[in-house]
């Protein structure tokens, strides 16, 4: 059993789902004693967004390349590995302005590989990353499951999205929302996080 475990937060010890990531790991440690955890801090250990440098340097020879745009197909090469590797994947996931951190789309842009992830066939698209178990820490600060909130929500539904793609049907929330809602608010729903992990590994032994 290998897990590939993301934080994407750039709050630091202030971050919610940075504290709600740390209970994951330990319930799942717990359970599965000394099997590989691969973590990866995004906001710690930055990955570049594509640019067309990197694009094009796909295409050309490695000895034509500069050390720098090696490095990136390297990191490309490492993340897709990585994931691809992982039995199971969580990742902390605040909503920024309605949406993701920009940490996770450069990785999620790095792994979302025609032929490696994902391929074309006559019939449609065939996601290459079945059978993983995902876990999705999702923090918002206001409520988003209501009718005339959910349109904004380009967070969940875009991650629901994207692994949905890439073959992965498998995929748990845990949510904490209503973070900035006031004090008696925000610490219910971290609480209800906290067992909500605790239930999903019950769940899951």
């Amino acid at each position: 059993m290998k897990l590939l475990a993301l934080d994407t937060s750039i709050l630091g010890d202030n971050s919610i789902s940075r504290q709600l990531m740390g209970h994951f790991l330990n319930q799942w440690q717990q359970r599965h004693g000394k099997a590989e955890v691969v973590y990866r801090d995004l906001d710690q250990q930055t990955i570049n967004h594509l640019s067309s440098h990197i694009v094009n340097a796909k295409q050309q020879s490695l000895l034509t390349l500069s050390e720098p745009l090696k490095e990136e197909l390297q990191l490309s090469e490492t993340l897709i590995t990585e994931f691809l590797s992982a039995d199971e994947v969580v990742i902390g996931v605040p909503m920024y302005n309605f949406s993701i951190p920009t940490q996770l789309k450069a990785w999620i842009d790095r792994i979302v590989v025609a032929g490696r992830t994902f391929k074309y066939t006559e019939q449609g698209v065939v996601g290459l990353a079945a059978g993983k178990q995902l876990t999705i820490i999702s923090t918002r600060g206001n409520h988003y499951n209501n009718a005339s909130m959910r349109s904004l929500d380009h967070q969940e539904e875009y991650l629901k999205t994207i692994f949905n793609f890439l073959g992965i049907t498998d995929l748990t929330i845990i949510r904490a929302e209503g973070l900035h809602r006031g004090d008696a608010i925000r610490e219910k729903a971290i609480a209800l996080a906290m067992q909500k992990i605790k239930d999903h590994f019950l769940v899951a032994a």
